[in-house]
């Protein structure tokens, strides 16, 4: 590796060497640091080039009189240094006027502009608070899967109509104070053989599969034929959802969404209302290009197909005359897409007035996937943010020792810059909109993501950094216009400092029993005492990756992975050492006086979560009805049915909606968070069976 070629990649914030989670050093191979600079626009193919690219970037460096972007952080953060002589002043946003660089400054973003040396310069300044507000006292909720939670009014998979019950159930009738959701992004069209919600088409809107037809107001004056057709979808998607509810059939997205789009087009012949017609003008300013983006994608993915890279060569442009042209021709479809988006909007916002009309002090927790999908609609409107033929994925290490390729492109950082942060701050809004708190997948991510060159295992891949404070300023300016809270999922091998870093500015982390170790998860020194867990965290037992509570108990994880062909060790090996974990974590329930607990082992480990400290407590809905199937077990899409599960019970039967409330387990979860605080104390009478149980120390 040249000097020119080493110096090149850390000036571009790409790692030459990097420490596995064994604290092994591992070099980076030259033919990487070519491949991730050339993504990023810098030619390094030979010495000589990387040498006069070198030069040029170090000239640009020297000239220039500010930096990418400005953060200050609270009323008294330190102003920038400047160059001698400069004059500077803040234009305030949204036409407030211009204001003084060393004066009160409102939070917001700004933009600074620089006089010195005889030339002028502008960026970013965003003034954020000094640090996000946590959620005062302690809170519990259910985690899920929306697709997995189905009623007998669904159409085959949960959607946002059963989202508004379960949340003015839980909060009615449990004290609940949150439902955490995995992402609702909009996936491609076409077939799904990968149906990961984490694996979306956009970041920035999300699906209208998830809308409940019937709740669509128009829908009530359908007529004639329309009315015909969104009925004959009806009754479709009323077999295929009883069909799923027997345990018959898989939830199916490609038939419910299909079926969706028929009836929406249909609904979508009533005319607006005058004041329906307004709010939906309202919605398409509001929602402005990104919409219009988005919407063109899906009128032109439906004549040509999802992979747009291969679609005449004029309409890979967004900003093409072609696709201007294309966008008239196509402008009833246009429309028909920024509609869907609105419908869907309204239903969320309706299923969060839900949730906090419920008492629920928090709401909706939505989920922003790391990524979304390389030929989506993202990809082609934010084409110069985000780094063609590289994925992001994790280096090799003991949970994945080829290392993972997750197939999705990452922003890249200087394209993050020239447009000021504006892209990521849009899709941070609109994942706040209608939540009481956000929850940032794989958060490192702000930090640095690991790289992979297309067609290369992930062991040749690179971290490549991002500039921290605008990212995570970016984070917190619209977390505070929303008024919500963050959280980080902070899970996996994380970088010195990272942790604190995000603690100091009020952004929670994420804490998972089957992880939570002294000497860490990889020391495993035995369980982790709830006195040393985090207080600023959500705590869980599981996530959607990991074996159900019930399973874990059981063993039957293993079992599952032996019949799927995945163990890479002698079946009895593995469940030794599953039954050693598990018997580690009973021993330690044992010694806090938890176990032996009438109302069984799922319940005394969750009253263990409530012996931490954690602000946010997560039960994982399947937990709480018996559920033995993971909902994913990551990369045996082939093999095992990842994303298409209905939440069940311990024999494998789907659990409707209305059933929850009589599930066993439910009363006695219940009891166990009760004592979190009066809200729920006060809940407490309505969900138990009798009144004959005791509060005890434990609840």
């Amino acid at each position: 590796m040249s000097e020119a070629l080493r110096e090149l990649a850390r000036a571009h914030g790409i790692s030459t060497a990097y420490t596995t989670d064994r604290g092994r050093r591992v070099s980076v191979s030259p033919d990487t640091l070519v491949a991730v600079l050339a993504a990023c626009g810098v030619d390094a193919s030979t010495d000589s080039a990387a040498g006069a690219a070198l030069a040029a970037h170090r000239a640009r460096a020297a000239a220039r009189l500010l930096p990418d972007c400005v953060v200050l952080r609270g009323a008294d953060a330190a102003r920038p240094a400047l160059p001698e002589g400069a004059v500077a002043e803040v234009e305030l946003e949204d036409g407030g006027g211009r204001a003084a660089l060393s004066g009160p400054l409102p939070i917001g973003r700004h933009t600074l502009h620089v006089s010195a040396r005889g030339r002028d310069a502008s960026a970013p300044l965003l003034v954020v608070p000094e640090r996000l507000p946590v959620p005062e006292g302690r809170h519990w909720g259910f985690l899920v899967q929306l697709y997995s939670v189905l009623s007998r009014r669904s159409w085959g998979m949960g959607d946002l109509g059963d989202l508004a019950e379960l949340a003015s159930w839980s909060g009615r009738s449990l004290g609940a104070d949150f439902v955490q959701l995995g992402p609702l992004h909009a996936v491609e069209p076409g077939p799904l053989p990968d149906p990961s919600p984490y694996r979306p088409g956009t970041r920035r809107f999300p699906d209208p599969m998830h809308v409940r037809v019937e709740a669509v107001p128009e829908y009530a004056y359908l007529t004639g034929e329309a009315r015909r057709r969104a009925e004959r979808c009806a009754e479709r998607a009323r077999a295929l959802n009883e069909a799923v509810l027997r345990g018959d059939a898989l939830i199916d997205r490609e038939t419910v969404r299909s079926l969706k789009h028929e009836a929406l087009r249909a609904v979508h012949e009533v005319p607006l209302t005058p004041g329906r017609a307004a709010a939906f003008t309202a919605f398409t300013a509001r929602e402005g290009r990104d919409l219009t983006d988005f919407a063109t994608w899906c009128a032109l993915a439906q004549v040509h197909g999802g992979a747009w890279r291969s679609w005449p060569a004029g309409l890979r442009d967004p900003r093409s005359p072609a696709v201007a042209r294309a966008r008239e021709e196509l402008a009833a479809e246009v429309d028909f897409h920024r509609w869907l988006a609105w419908i869907t909007d309204e239903q969320l916002a309706a299923a969060q007035t839900a949730a906090t009309g419920a008492g629920m002090g928090i709401g909706l927790i939505h989920d922003l996937a790391v990524g979304v999908a390389p030929e989506g609609a993202d990809t082609w409107a934010l084409a110069d943010c985000l780094a063609a033929g590289m994925s992001v994925g994790a280096p090799p290490d003991d949970f994945n020792p080829h290392g993972q390729d997750w197939g999705q492109p990452p922003w890249r950082p200087d394209g993050l810059a020239a447009t000021g942060w504006l892209p990521a701050a849009r899709l941070l809004r609109a994942g706040l909109r209608h939540a009481g708190a956000l929850r940032i997948d794989h958060v490192m991510g702000l930090f640095r993501l690991w790289w992979v060159p297309e067609g290369r295992p992930p062991s040749e891949g690179t971290y490549v950094r991002y500039d921290a404070e605008a990212m995570l300023g970016t984070v917190m300016l619209e977390a505070h216009r929303a008024g919500a809270s963050v959280i980080g999922e902070d899970l996996g091998t994380v970088e010195a400092g990272v942790r604190e870093f995000l603690h100091a500015r009020g952004v929670l982390g994420t804490s998972v029993q089957r992880f939570e170790y002294l000497g860490g998860s990889e020391g495993r020194h035995g369980p982790l005492p709830p006195e040393r867990w985090r207080a600023d965290c959500l705590a869980t037992l599981t996530t959607h990756d990991l074996p159900t509570t019930a399973a874990w108990l059981s063993g039957e994880h293993v079992e599952l992975r032996s019949r799927l062909g995945l163990l890479t060790r002698p079946e009895a090996e593995e469940k030794a050492e599953a039954a050693a974990e598990r018997d580690g974590w009973l021993a330690e329930l044992e010694r806090l006086g938890l176990l032996p607990d009438p109302e069984g082992d799922v319940v005394a480990l969750h009253r263990f979560l409530c012996r931490t400290p954690a602000r946010l407590l997560g039960v994982w809905l399947p937990d709480a009805t018996g559920d033995l199937r993971p909902q994913n077990i990551p990369g045996t899409s082939s093999v095992h049915p990842n994303w298409r599960l209905p939440v069940s019970d311990g024999r494998g039967r789907p659990v409707p909606l209305e059933e929850l409330p009589g599930r066993p387990l439910v009363p006695a979860l219940t009891r166990v968070f009760a004592a979190l605080g009066q809200r729920g104390a006060e809940t407490r009478e309505t969900c138990e069976p009798s009144n004959t149980c005791e509060k005890t120390e434990e609840d």
